[in-house]
């Protein structure tokens, strides 16, 4: 598995009560040494979290990249979790990034006047990453 050329190791698979997948499936990822764990009956909001990032991966990333090989798919993904994780605001958390706090607001006029904000591209333009100036 990638993760473990990586030095990381997944311990757990969870997934929905989806028919598609059968008990062979569940031996598969059993003899990988995968526990796997079911999602409630009926619970649908359960998988919301992981759904919602994935369709923002989806849209913000996928849908304008053109993945060569796979090694550039697993690269897109880190820089995508990276940006995720350390730069784009989440609603939840009040606007911070989870692995960044909110900077302190500006609130002089002068401050606000003369604001200098800059860009940074990643991924060649796809994402971009915008800080103020210094």
């Amino acid at each position: 598995m990638d993760l473990q050329d990586a030095g990381s190791r997944a311990r757990f698979l969870i997934r929905d009560r989806d028919s598609k997948f059968t008990q062979a499936f569940d031996a598969v990822l059993a003899d990988a040494g995968l526990e796997v764990v079911t999602s409630g009956i009926r619970m649908p909001r359960m998988n919301s979290i992981t759904d919602r990032w994935m369709q923002a991966c989806r849209r913000e990333l996928l849908d304008r990249t053109l993945i060569w090989n796979q090694s550039h798919l697993l690269y897109a993904l880190r820089e995508f979790e990276s940006f995720c994780n350390g730069h784009r605001p989440h609603r939840a958390l009040g606007q911070a990034a989870p692995l960044r706090p909110l900077p302190e607001p500006t609130t002089e006029p002068g401050q606000i006047a003369h604001l200098e904000v800059h860009r940074q591209d990643r991924l060649g333009g796809t994402l971009h990453e915008y800080q103020h100036a210094a």
